[in-house]
C-alpha cells in the first residue's frame, strides 16, 4: 500500500493546490505534502520489508487486460527517493520566487511529481503510458504559462518531440501485448516473451527512440538546452534532475529486459551515438555565455555516457548506472539552484557581464565550489564513484569488440567538464566585480539551507556510498540474469 501512497499524496496535493488563492499558504501546502511525501519515501526505502506494503494492485481496465499495478524495486525505490528529495530542495531554493497564480504553478509542480512517482512504480505498460502522460502534460503548461520570452515556440517543439516520443512508444507496447499470449500489458508477461532475433530488432528502436527522445541523446537532444532556458527555473529543476531519468529508466525496464538480442545488435551503434553526443555537448558547453544553456549541455554530456555505460551490459556499469540516476539529479538541481540565484540578484545569467561574486557572497561561492567538483566527479564527492562504476563498466564490456575505443573517448568527457565547469567558476566567482556584481549580497536562510543539503548529500554518498550500492544491487543481479536468458554475454 505504502508504493500507492507515493503516487497518492502528490495527486492530492496538487489537486488541492488549485483551490488555495492565498499565495503563502500554497507554498506552504506544496512543502508541507513534500515533505511528507519524503517521509513516506524514506519509510519505504529504510523500515518497510514486507512485499505486499511494496506492491500494489487493483482492478483497471481489465477487457483490455490491464490492471493498477505499481512494485517498489531496487529500481524505483532508488528513483522515488530522488524525486521526493528533489522537490522540497527546489520549493525551498525558490521560496523568494514570484509566480503569477502561484496555486496553479504549484498544483501542476505537484502532478508532475505524482507523474514521476507512477512512471517509476508502474509494473503495466498500459499504466506506465498513462503516468508517463500525466508527468509531461503539467510540464507543457508549466513552460507555456511560466516560461521566458520565446516559451511558446520552444514548448511547441518540446511537445512535438516528446508526443511523437510518446506515440512511438505506445505502438511499441501495443504490439507487444498482442504477442502475448495471454493478451496482457503486464511486466512479465512481456518479460516472457520470446521474440525472433529479426522482431527484437525493429521493436527495440520503436522503444530506443521513445527513451532516447527524453533522455535525450544525441542526436534527439536539440529540444533540451532551448526548453530548460524559457522554462521557469523551478521547472528547469525538475526536467534536468529527475526527468531525464525516466529515458534511461525506460531503457532498464522495458527495453534491455524484453528485447536483450535487439539491444546486444544494436549496442555499438547507440554507444557510438552516445560518446559521440558527450563529447559534442562538452565542446558546445565551453562556448556558451548563458549559464543555463552551459549546464543544459553540461547535462547532456553526463547523460550520453550514463546511456553507453547501458550497453556494455556489465554488473558494474549497471549500478554505476543507477546511483549515477540519483547523484546527477542531486548535482545538477544543485547547479540549477546558484543559476536562479545569480538570476534573481543581478539580473542576467551571462558569463561575460559576471565576475567578482565570491567577493560580495563568500558563502554561495563556496557552497558552489563543492557542487561543481562534484559535478566533474573530484573523488570523494557522490559523481566519483558512479563514474568510476561506469568506467570500469564500459573496459570490462564482453558485447562490444570496441570498448577501448569507448572508454578512451568517453574519458575525455571527464577533460571537457573539468574545462567548461572551472571556467564557469573563474568567469563568474572570481576576478574583479563589475558594475553589476558590485552591490551583490549573500544568499538568504533559506537558499542556504537548500545549497547545504545538496552538498551534504553529495559530501555522504561521496564518502559512504555503501548504501546506494546495497539499495540497487539486488536489482541489477535480477536484471542480468533476464538478459542472460538470451544467452548474451554479460560480465
Amino acid at each position: 500500500m505504502i508504493v500507492f501512497l507515493l503516487f497518492l499524496i502528490p495527486l492530492i496535493g496538487g489537486l488541492v493546490s488549485f483551490l488555495i488563492r492565498d499565495g503563502k499558504a500554497v507554498r506552504i501546502w506544496t512543502l508541507f505534502v513534500s515533505i511528507v511525501l519524503l517521509g513516506v519515501s524514506l519509510a519505504a526505502n529504510n523500515f518497510v520489508a514486507d512485499p505486499a506494503q511494496l506492491s500494489f494492485n487493483a482492478q483497471w481496465l481489465g477487457t483490455l487486460g490491464s490492471s493498477f499495478s505499481m512494485k517498489l524495486d531496487g529500481l524505483s525505490k532508488l528513483l522515488c527517493l530522488l524525486t521526493a528529495v528533489a522537490y522540497p530542495i527546489i520549493f525551498i531554493a525558490t521560496w523568494k520566487s514570484s509566480y503569477t497564480r502561484p496555486n496553479n504553478f504549484f498544483g501542476l509542480m505537484l502532478l508532475t511529481q505524482a507523474g514521476l512517482m507512477g512512471v517509476f512504480t508502474a509494473t503495466d505498460a498500459l499504466l506506465f503510458y498513462f503516468f508517463w502522460e500525466l508527468a509531461l502534460i503539467p510540464v507543457y503548461f508549466l513552460c507555456s504559462g511560466w516560461g521566458g520570452e520565446k516559451r511558446i515556440s520552444v514548448t511547441f517543439k518540446f511537445f512535438i518531440y516528446t508526443f511523437t516520443a510518446s506515440v512511438v512508444m505506445l505502438i511499441g507496447l501495443v504490439y507487444l501485448y498482442f504477442q502475448t499470449p495471454d493478451r496482457s500489458f503486464s511486466m512479465e508477461s512481456f518479460y516472457a516473451l520470446n521474440l525472433d532475433a529479426s522482431t527484437q530488432s525493429w521493436v527495440f528502436w520503436i522503444l530506443f527512440l521513445a527513451f532516447a527522445v527524453k533522455m535525450p541523446v544525441f542526436p534527439f537532444h536539440t529540444w533540451q538546452p532551448d526548453t530548460y532556458e524559457q522554462s521557469p527555473t523551478a521547472v528547469t529543476m525538475v526536467l534536468s534532475g529527475i526527468m531525464v531519468k525516466m529515458g534511461i529508466f525506460g531503457v532498464i525496464r522495458w527495453v534491455l529486459p524484453i528485447v536483450p538480442v535487439g539491444a546486444y545488435a544494436w549496442g555499438d551503434l547507440v554507444m557510438s551515438f552516445s560518446i559521440a553526443g558527450i563529447i559534442y555537448a562538452s565542446i558546445i558547453a565551453i562556448q556558451q555565455d548563458d549559464l543555463k544553456r552551459l549546464i543544459a549541455y553540461s547535462s547532456i554530456a553526463h547523460i550520453g555516457l550514463m546511456a553507453a555505460t547501458l550497453f556494455a551490459e556489465t554488473r558494474s556499469g549497471f549500478q554505476g548506472v543507477m546511483i549515477q540516476m540519483f547523484n546527477h539529479g542531486v548535482n545538477i538541481i544543485g547547479l540549477w539552484i546558484v543559476v536562479e540565484l545569480i538570476e534573481r540578484q543581478f539580473g542576467t545569467r551571462k558569463l561575460s557581464q559576471l565576475g567578482g561574486i565570491a567577493q560580495k557572497a563568500p558563502v554561495l561561492a563556496t557552497l558552489l565550489v563543492i557542487v561543481a567538483f562534484a559535478n566533474i566527479s573530484l573523488p570523494l564527492t557522490n559523481a566519483f564513484v558512479g563514474e568510476f562504476l561506469m568506467f570500469n563498466g564500459i573496459w570490462n564490456s564482453a558485447v562490444t569488440e570496441y570498448r577501448i575505443v569507448f572508454t578512451a573517448l568517453a574519458g575525455l568527457s571527464i577533460i571537457l567538464a573539468a574545462v567548461y565547469t572551472l571556467n564557469m567558476i573563474q568567469k563568474v566567482f572570481f576576478g574583479p566585480e563589475n558594475d553589476i556584481t558590485s552591490k551583490g549580497v549573500d544568499i538568504r536562510l533559506n537558499e542556504k539551507l537548500a545549497l547545504s543539503g545538496i552538498v551534504l548529500l553529495i559530501l555522504v554518498f561521496g564518502i559512504y556510498p555503501q548504501p546506494l550500492l546495497n539499495l540497487t544491487s539486488g536489482f541489477v543481479e535480477s536484471l542480468l540474469t533476464k538478459i542472460n536468458v538470451a544467452n548474451l554475454i554479460v560480465n
